[in-house]
């Protein structure tokens, strides 16, 4: 498979290093994401690991992480192209400014449907030693009805070698204390991150916020943030604060979440709502 073998639609976006296409299959019409990564200054064993990392995520097969079907290196092995699962609704992070934008919440189940599947999602990756280092709104993508959330990105997750990782990576508003520190960090730095989104979803704004870095810091190290909005439930308001507690081993893991009371409730509203497919 190759360049060649596809059709290129339109750009979804563009950063540093990579830009993402959308584009469809000449061979039967499927429509997918492509998303070309400029490798530079790699040796060619560097560049088979990145193949190799890809595949293993091409792996997971989870209806609420983001479906990776194939990659090939082009351009004298200069590009790293990966054929990724294209979700028509945007990201969570695009749906947020709309509600800001037309001064709108969403409604609590709403969230609570966003949650579970996050929670689903990052229980595949952590199942298989995958930590996404990265997890943010804009990295949770939504099926074209707007239902289906879809964890994606995965470009900086690492199959972890040992329990802790030690490289700081991913967005700020969302970083752990523990990334923070510099110090060495688990799963329960994505339980963080993922507090800090349901948090988003919930009053369009992160939990954390500050003028500068400094400023972001001590207010992350402090972990106090405000509650919800009076409209949500005392339910979704534990749920973040489990999520964002200061020391790592205080939150909860994926399957923690997944058995706890109000996530079982919760649960079976989401399979119900989705045709009792089957997410776990």
């Amino acid at each position: 498979m190759g360049l060649s073998d596809f059709e290129i639609l339109s750009k979804i976006g563009e950063g540093s290093f990579s830009s993402v296409w959308r584009v469809k299959r000449i061979s039967d019409g499927q429509e997918y994401a492509l998303k070309k990564v400029r490798l530079l200054n790699l040796s060619p064993k560097e560049k088979q690991n990145s193949v190799n990392e890809v595949r293993i995520l091409a792996s997971i097969q989870q209806p609420n992480v983001i479906g990776y079907k194939e990659v090939f290196l082009e351009e004298n092995s200069t590009i790293l192209c990966i054929v990724m699962e294209y979700a028509g609704g945007g990201d969570i992070y695009q749906k947020i400014q709309q509600y800001e934008k037309n001064q709108m919440l969403f409604k609590e189940q709403e969230v609570w449907n966003y949650a579970v599947q996050m929670i689903l999602g990052l229980k595949a990756l952590h199942k298989m030693k995958i930590l996404h280092r990265d997890f943010k709104s804009a990295n949770i993508f939504l099926s074209k009805d707007g239902k289906e959330a879809k964890i994606g990105d995965l470009n900086v997750s690492k199959i972890l070698k040992s329990q802790l990782s030690y490289t700081q990576t991913g967005t700020p508003y969302y970083a752990s204390p523990e990334v923070w520190r510099d110090q060495p960090y688990d799963m329960k730095s994505d339980i963080w991150s993922l507090g800090c989104v349901i948090y988003e979803i919930a009053t369009l704004k992160t939990p954390f916020r500050a003028k500068d870095m400094d400023g972001l810091y001590k207010k992350v190290q402090k972990g106090t943030f405000n509650r919800i909005p009076i409209q949500y439930s005392d339910d979704l308001m534990s749920l973040i604060s489990m999520c964002l507690k200061l020391t790592a081993t205080q939150r909860p893991t994926c399957e923690d979440l997944l058995k706890h009371p109000l996530i079982v409730k919760k649960l079976s509203m989401v399979l119900e709502k989705h045709r009792r497919r089957s997410f776990c």
